[in-house]
């Protein structure tokens, strides 16, 4: 997400995948922030690695790519923007720091989310700040959607029944697999119309869900209200 406030320099929010993307965007677009945003650093699902989400080779090479436009003075604030999934909160940090401190050696750590630290890198200033997608602590952006749907689930909502059948058989589904398909299957059914269904690929499609058709979840959810704080720091 790239956040210009003016030609000279601009604020850069970094995120993980195209999902986060675009569900930033419409959140933006429903507060009015003068936000622009910019390709995520993942591409798909496939990127994931070991930590079940981004990979330290990957927010390193989002921090590298920004060194030229740091050093022009062109860059003000930074924010990192990933899913907290089954991590602590102080361990997220520890590896936003690890990533930041090898791009960016010798320059202050994070203590906390929602809070800019002043990095100095050849002879420049600009600030960092981190936020962790999550719920009471847990989870991923599916986890969030899930609870700022706005239309009935009832199809969605079966998956429930469907999970407990696969424990009776002595199989199981991770809840982050889980969610992705309860989300998947809320867009298809539960809020696409028949007519939409014939075009699927894009009328029930994560991005057009968000970008057409934003009315189907609830942007004014109190559990969006840390995510807008970290966003008001740079509008």
């Amino acid at each position: 997400v790239t956040i210009r406030r003016s030609e000279v320099s601009s604020n850069i929010l970094i995120v993980e995948s195209p999902n986060d993307q675009y569900f930033l965007q419409a959140i933006i677009r429903y507060l009015n922030f003068n936000i622009e945003v910019a390709p995520a650093i993942m591409i798909s699902e496939d990127d994931y690695k070991s930590m079940e989400g981004l990979s330290p080779k990957e927010l390193k090479k989002a921090l590298d790519d920004l060194k030229a436009d740091i050093q022009k003075g062109k860059v003000e604030r930074i924010g990192i923007v990933i899913d907290i999934d089954d991590k602590q909160e102080i361990e997220r940090i520890n590896f936003v720091n690890d990533c930041i401190q090898s791009v960016f050696p010798g320059t202050q750590l994070l203590t906390e989310i929602n809070n800019f630290v002043d990095i100095n890198f050849d002879s420049f200033n600009f600030q960092l700040a981190c936020y962790f997608t999550n719920v009471n602590g847990e989870g991923e952006l599916e986890t969030v959607l899930k609870m700022i749907k706005k239309e009935n689930s009832i199809y969605a909502d079966c998956l429930e029944s469907w999970k407990s059948c696969l424990a009776s058989r002595g199989k199981e589904i991770k809840i982050k697999d889980f969610n992705k398909f309860w989300v998947s299957i809320y867009l298809r059914f539960d809020t696409c119309s028949k007519r939409e269904r014939n075009q699927a690929k894009e009328k029930c499609s994560f991005k057009y869900a968000m970008s057409d058709k934003s009315k189907i979840w609830d942007f004014e959810h109190p559990i969006l209200n840390d995510l807008k704080a970290f966003l008001q720091m740079f509008s």
